[in-house]
């Protein structure tokens, strides 16, 4: 679909902000909250999460919903994630609540933020009206290298996110922060890393709707284009907490020359999320689709919409993907880009990735073999 004919964005942007304990969330939320293009925005937290904000309150409009002292409204999370996006949702169409144009979910610091991604990406009822924006994880300048090293939520918070924003720099060493943004680089090569003075950042190089995610898209692009071919970097993490065994991840990246067809991508992304989707923490990429520069994003089982960029961000039109995995090894994912090929030869003619039985078939076969 040509970029000029998709639809305007009329959902609700959302920004997922998670980070491991102590790393610095509270301050760096209250500090966002100031800001006056922030006056309209929604705020939800889990009823036991970390964020000190009763020195904000103003008034409490309606049940488990707090009136801030700039506007925004704090929404504290005590049910289902699906009913509070839901309930929110009909309040502010009712005028029951005040209007607000974004929404930012707190998750706290042993979460794994994954679920929540998955809520809001697939679930009917919230990706009607509610579109992800953005993930951004918060990591401690001091503290967070040990982190890295002993739980295995703060890596995999790492490995899901779109930004990494690096709090107390100015309290750590300068050989410090150097190894931790080497570690960070290496779970996360397409991240974008950005350091927190005292909870202070500019607005608009996280959050600023679609002209914003369309350049955080170029630029991560741009980022994975500079890794070399075959890329792979692997991460251990030491299992002290408990009889916890995590197993090893993988960060790597490979390229496919030539155009793909839409089915082929469609055949593809399915595979990745129904058979290896559990294991997938992280896959994002550019694909050259029938000649199209098309962004890919999977989350495990989660498989974002993609989006067709206005232009290519350089004259290289080969596609290109990022891949951060649970102990599986570059071999096997090599062997689902022949998914690409497979559409070659059948596919459904319309606008739409569609799939054909013959195609179909082949895909089966296809993932069998790889499965092994």
């Amino acid at each position: 679909m040509p970029a000029a004919s998709l639809p305007a964005e009329t959902r609700i942007p959302v920004a997922i902000l998670t980070g491991f304990l102590g790393s610095g969330k509270t301050t760096l939320l209250n500090c966002l909250l100031q800001d006056p293009a922030m006056a309209k925005c929604l705020v939800i937290i889990n009823e036991f999460g970390e964020i000190g904000i009763d020195h904000l309150l103003v008034s409490v409009p309606s049940e488990n919903m707090m009136l801030l002292n700039n506007g925004c409204l704090c929404c504290v999370l005590k049910g289902d994630l699906v009913e509070t996006f839901s309930g929110i949702h009909v309040q502010r169409s009712r005028g029951e609540i005040p209007w607000f144009d974004r929404v930012i979910v707190e998750t706290t610091g042993l979460a794994d933020p994954v679920p929540v991604i998955q809520t809001i990406v697939t679930d009917e009822d919230i990706c009607g009206n509610f579109r992800l924006e953005l993930v951004a994880t918060l990591v401690d300048g001091v503290h967070g290298e040990a982190q890295l090293g002993q739980s295995a939520e703060s890596v995999k918070q790492v490995a899901v996110a779109d930004t990494l924003l690096i709090s107390k720099s100015d309290l750590a060493t300068a050989a410090g922060l150097s190894r931790l943004r080497e570690r960070l680089r290496k779970v996360n090569p397409g991240a974008n890393i950005l350091d927190v003075h005292q909870g202070q950042i500019p607005l608009d190089s996280l959050l600023g709707g679609e002209a914003r995610d369309t350049a955080r898209n170029v630029e991560e692009i741009k980022r994975w284009q500079q890794l070399p071919q075959g890329h792979a970097l692997h991460e251990h993490w030491d299992a002290h907490a408990g009889d916890r065994h995590d197993p090893q991840l993988l960060t790597f990246s490979l390229s496919y020359e030539g155009q793909i067809r839409r089915s082929a991508v469609a055949l593809w992304l399915n595979m990745l999320a129904n058979f290896l989707g559990a294991d997938l923490l992280r896959v994002k990429g550019i694909l050259n689709v029938e000649g199209e520069p098309v962004v890919i994003h999977v989350v495990q089982t989660i498989v974002h919409e993609p989006t067709v960029l206005s232009q290519w961000p350089s004259d290289d039109r080969q596609s290109r993907i990022v891949f951060i995995t649970r102990n599986i090894p570059r071999s096997q994912i090599e062997k689902t880009l022949e998914v690409f090929a497979v559409g070659e030869s059948s596919v459904t003619s319309g606008p739409g990735l569609a799939i054909d039985p013959e195609v179909y078939a082949n895909f089966a076969k296809l993932a069998k073999n790889f499965m092994h």
